[in-house]
Formats: C-alpha cells, sequence, structure tokens
C-alpha cells in the first residue's frame, strides 16, 4: 500500500460547474448537469499591469488555485505548487502564429513571455507573493495524472502540503480542428502529508494497467473525455460521494493512475 496523502481543499471551474459545492452536488446527482459557459473570474491579486496581460488560461488557473487557497484557510504564499495543462495558451499561440506568418512578422513581448509554459506559474507567484518552488508539466491527455503524481510524491517526500492547478483552455481554429479542447476546464487540489481537520478525503496513488474509469452521466463523461484536465472527474466524483472508491485516471498510452480514495468526513468543506 503506497503511503498516502490527504485532500484538504477543491477548487474547479468547468462548463456547468462553478466552484467545489456548486460542482459536488452535479457530481453526486443532486442537481442536474447542465452545461454552460465556463465563468472565468478577473485574476485576483495581480497589479493592474499585469492583469492587463492575461488571456483566459491565466485567469482560470489563478481563479481555481484562489479558490482551494480560500477553502483551506492556508497562506498560498508558502505552498509549493504543481502546474499541469495539456497545452497552455493556446489563444497566445494562435496568435503567435498568425503574426510570424505575416509579410513582416512582428512578435509582442507580452505575446511572447505569455507562450512559455510556465507563465501561468509566474502570475501566480506575483498574485500569491509566492517564492515556493514551482513545477509545471505536460503530459499531452495524461497532464492532469502527471500532476497528481508529481503533487502526492511531492507532498510525501517534503512532509509539507502542496497544491496542483490542472488546467486547459484549448486553442481558436485552425488549431482546434486538430487538437478540440471545446471549454476551458480547471481543477485545484490542496494536497497534504497528514490529516487536518478540513481534510476531505485520503487518497493513495499507484500505477496500473487497468482502463480508465468513466462517468456515469454521459454528459460529463462526454466533458472528461473533452478536455484533459476533466479528466480529474472520476477523482472528484469520489470524493463528493464520501465514500470509500477505487477509481482508474488517465496518465499514459499503457499505464494509469489507480486512486483509492477514503472520505474524511468532511465533504461539505472544500
Amino acid at each position: 500500500m503506497p503511503q498516502p496523502v490527504f485532500i484538504e481543499s477543491i477548487g474547479l471551474l468547468g462548463p456547468g460547474l462553478n466552484g467545489w459545492q456548486q460542482a459536488s452536488a452535479v457530481l453526486l446527482g443532486h442537481t442536474p448537469y447542465v452545461p454552460a459557459a465556463t465563468e472565468l473570474p478577473l485574476p485576483a491579486g495581480l497589479p493592474p499591469a499585469e492583469r492587463r496581460r492575461t488571456g483566459p488560461t491565466v485567469r482560470l488557473a489563478l481563479g481555481v488555485g484562489q479558490q482551494a487557497v480560500a477553502a483551506s484557510g492556508r497562506d498560498a504564499a508558502q505552498l509549493p505548487t504543481v502546474f499541469a495543462s495539456s497545452s497552455s495558451d493556446g489563444h497566445n499561440f494562435h496568435a503567435i502564429c498568425e503574426a510570424l506568418a505575416q509579410p513582416e512578422p512582428l512578435m509582442s513581448p507580452t505575446r511572447f513571455h505569455n507562450s512559455v509554459h510556465n507563465a501561468t506559474a509566474g502570475y501566480w507567484s506575483i498574485a500569491a507573493s509566492a517564492m515556493r518552488t514551482s513545477n509545471v508539466l505536460c503530459a499531452m491527455d495524461g497532464s492532469f495524472g502527471a500532476g497528481l503524481l508529481e503533487c502526492v510524491l511531492q507532498a510525501g517526500a517534503d512532509a509539507e502540503p502542496c497544491l496542483l492547478i490542472a488546467y486547459d483552455t484549448g486553442y481558436p481554429e485552425p488549431l482546434h480542428s486538430q487538437r478540440p479542447i471545446p471549454h476551458p476546464f480547471g481543477v485545484a487540489l490542496l494536497v497534504t502529508p497528514r490529516p487536518t481537520p478540513r481534510s476531505l478525503a485520503r487518497l493513495a496513488v499507484t500505477l496500473t494497467q487497468a482502463p480508465a474509469t468513466a462517468m456515469p452521466d454521459d454528459a460529463l463523461e462526454a466533458l472528461r473525455r473533452a478536455a484533459p484536465a476533466a479528466r480529474a472527474l472520476p477523482l472528484l466524483a469520489a470524493i463528493a460521494r464520501a465514500e470509500t472508491a477505487t477509481v482508474v485516471l488517465d496518465y499514459l498510452d499503457t499505464l494509469q493512475l489507480e486512486a483509492e480514495v477514503a472520505s474524511l468526513g468532511n465533504h461539505a468543506n472544500a
């Protein structure tokens, strides 16, 4: 049995999912799932000049991260972070490609610094005044699984809390046709090495070759498959149910993550 860690709080934004309290009712089946545009908040904590430079990707990542931190009551500046995204800022990449295709290509400095995969982590460090370590990962459709594995191992090895922020916003056309991610989706998990009074669930992760767990609701399953960060939905549903359960999450082509989840009775406190 691998060393368990604990989920203390959750942040969540997606189509028809606006925060853990509302989303957990949907995942429990108490409220029908009604797809709607993802509500992206303004990036709190950034100075006006930095806020103007941000796009949907930064607003999504900061939004879910700040939800999780607020629910935990912790100081965001003191939390190591893991960021995971399959594509980062696809709209910014599209704009750069358009600019480079012009007869006289000109590159905006803002576009350039937003193009790197760790740009979101940089904005987070400014908004949270954070000076702790930050890892930024990409693993195509397994990006959430890669981020979760990194966060779990880091929290266990360093014996301190770690914040996972996974997010995807997709691309405009023509890139959308090649890599369709129709809806922004982001999730944040605050992982601790020991249980706390706020802990929602105990989590133990191992590797497996079993197929990934599907969502029983067709619309939620379509969402799970559409956005790499939404591969978190089976895990989130297990936490919402406040039961002991095992779910399998996408990771690599032939290797998945098996997550054993046990409720600690605080499922309403996220």
